[in-house]
């Protein structure tokens, strides 16, 4: 057994020592925090922490006799290989032979065990909660305790809440007063028939107060709580984060000030006769509190508006993907030469890209681990290299290279799969069909308040052809120097019922992935804006915002229709024109050659 793998296993002897302590037979492990973010900071990494599995999504239990991981097709590849030699089995989601969790659960309980199980309560949100106590009632009287943070326990180094600085996000990249953002706010909870509200994601509380941190890997968050009532509005933040000039800021903002730990008592004793609580968001120990205030469910007012981006967020996109831009261009010509010298491999791509990224005027940061997938690691959709996978480039085959980086004006999030020498002819069909699934949505035009599954299609249908499909969505939100993934809007075969609204930017990223051999993705940001106006109603269309040339090579032009031609030309014309202006004369020659029309 290799070392991480008896870590895992002294790790599963503890905890289970623990869970004999209090007659539990199963503890649940989710990936979220009790924020429920969806990257958290490394105190609430539990679930890595016991399984070994880093992925960004997936849940693990543990029984007293068996272990198993559930996640979902994105890491099915890199879940075998991290959980190997470890008691977990995997469990792939959305496959028909793969238990829920409540049924495992109930089929490993032995004689003899408890009929009770745990989860840490703060960090499982309330709907989720309440449908897993429900599913394992059901399933033969198994109770789940939410009062037990387990990990308190049994992690003896487990690290603190993090303190990190936060600062301030100037008007200059906001373009809204946070007076503005909470009057709407209060509008929407007195529609909602709630005088205040528990704001707990923490994006939404960064974008509300116009503030930004670095408490989580790649986002520009901060951990804190926030309660917006009808007069008053409290900010629940450890002080040493805060400097004189952000109290200073907060003050003039009207924003009091509490310790972080003192949410409970403060949610008890609110005085308000009404909060709104929602419950796929607010995690279950602090959305069944009950203190003097009537709950009001219902889904935050904040994520919607946020996704709507006002006119400085939308010309801050435009100058960060221009800046992007140019980082790319550069990298990508770098590319071209450095391969055949035969010194590169996926994770020194990933720094040279990182490195000329950060020479960029008001960059951040990455805004994601780099996905560097060369030919069988392409297939793993996300994959990101280590020194124990790192693989070198040859000059054949592709590389899928799917990155984004933190401007303080616009968050950018791109993938291209690059040709690096001789490819067989699967690989060019299967580009060619991944490539007309992306052009097709990004040309598409549609009724205003459409939902994204209603346009999902669109980017399937070639691939539907030739019984071929992707299991991820096709396109998410993407945050204003914010998280790279946003909502509520989505593009993705599930149904979700957000309409996609002017102002909102969503990716366009289809994919195929053929397992051992290679992977294909293309992926965009766009910007949704109007189209026109008929007897029929308001019509949307998107506007590209990422500026960096397709690979042509691979194409197999024959296959693209006469209008996919034409969308891929003219948005090569624009990177062209947009960036030629701000490259040196090779750089612009460089570009001019791969954005010449097919």
């Amino acid at each position: 057994m290799t070392k991480n793998k008896q870590i895992i296993a002294d790790r599963l002897a503890a905890l289970r020592e623990e869970m004999r302590r209090e007659n539990l037979s199963a503890f649940i492990f989710p990936s979220s925090d009790p924020h429920m973010s969806e990257y958290v900071p490394s105190r609430w990494e539990g679930r890595k922490w016991i399984s070994g599995f880093d992925g960004s999504a997936g849940t693990a239990v543990v029984t007293l006799h068996s272990a198993a991981l559930w996640t979902d097709s994105r890491y099915f590849i890199a879940a075998e290989e991290q959980l190997e030699g470890t008691e977990f089995q995997l469990m792939r989601e959305r496959v028909d032979s793969t238990p829920s969790i409540p049924e495992w659960i109930s089929r490993e309980l032995q004689d003899g065990d408890s009929t009770e199980i745990g989860v840490d309560g703060m960090c499982m949100p309330l709907a989720e909660a309440e449908d897993m106590k429900a599913a394992l009632r059901h399933l033969g009287g198994i109770t789940m305790r939410t009062n037990l943070d387990i990990l308190e326990r049994v992690w003896t180094d487990r690290p603190s809440v993090p303190l990190n600085p936060v600062e301030i996000h100037s008007m200059e990249f906001a373009g809204e007063s946070v007076a503005d953002k909470l009057s709407r706010i209060r509008h929407e909870l007195l529609r909602l028939g709630a005088g205040g509200m528990l704001m707990t994601q923490l994006d939404d509380i960064a974008w509300t107060l116009n503030l930004r941190g670095s408490d989580v890997h790649c986002t520009p968050v901060f951990v804190a709580w926030l309660i917006v009532a009808e007069d008053t509005v409290v900010l629940f933040i450890k002080d040493e984060k805060l400097s004189p000039e952000v109290k200073d800021y907060l003050h003039n903002e009207g924003i009091a000030i509490d310790d972080y730990d003192n949410i409970i008592d403060a949610l008890n004793s609110y005085g308000g006769y009404s909060l709104l609580i929602d419950p796929a968001t607010t995690n279950c120990t602090l959305a069944q509190l009950r203190g003097n205030f009537n709950a009001v469910n219902a889904p935050s007012p904040v994520p919607a508006m946020k996704a709507v981006k006002n006119k400085v967020e939308c010309d801050g996109y435009r100058n960060a993907m221009l800046r992007d831009g140019v980082a790319l261009v550069k990298f990508l010509k770098w590319l071209d030469e450095a391969v055949p010298r035969g010194k590169e491999t996926e994770l020194s791509v990933s720094e040279k890209l990182r490195q000329l990224r950060s020479e960029q005027k008001l960059f951040r940061d990455i805004s994601f681990d780099t996905i560097a997938g060369y030919e069988e690691h392409g297939a793993i959709v996300h994959y990101e290299p280590t020194p124990d996978t790192d693989v070198p480039l040859r000059p054949e085959g592709f590389l899928l290279l799917d990155s984004g980086a933190q401007y303080s004006d616009g968050t950018t999030d791109i993938t291209r799969t690059i040709q690096l020498g001789p490819v067989s002819d699967l690989h060019r069909r299967v580009y060619t069909l991944v490539l007309k699934g992306h052009l097709s949505l990004q040309n598409l035009c549609f009724p205003r308040g459409a939902a994204g599954t209603q346009l999902d299609a669109v980017a399937r249908t070639a691939m539907w052809r030739e019984g071929m499909n992707f299991m991820h969505g096709t396109g998410h939100g993407v945050g204003s120097y914010l998280s790279v993934h946003e909502g509520p809007h989505q593009i993705r075969q599930e149904y979700r019922p957000a309409p996609m609204l002017e102002g909102m930017t969503v990716t366009d990223e289809p994919g195929l992935y053929l397992a051992g051999k290679f992977g294909v993705r293309i992926e965009n940001v766009l910007l949704t804006v109007p189209y026109m106006t008929t007897e029929f109603g308001s019509f949307l269309r998107f506007e590209p915002l990422t500026l960096c040339p397709i690979d042509t090579q691979p194409i197999l032009v024959d296959m693209l229709t006469v209008e996919e031609r034409q969308c891929l030309n003219a948005y090569h014309e624009k990177v062209y024109q947009r960036l030629a202006p701000l490259l040196d004369s090779d750089e612009r020659e460089w570009l001019a050659g791969k954005t010449e029309a097919i």
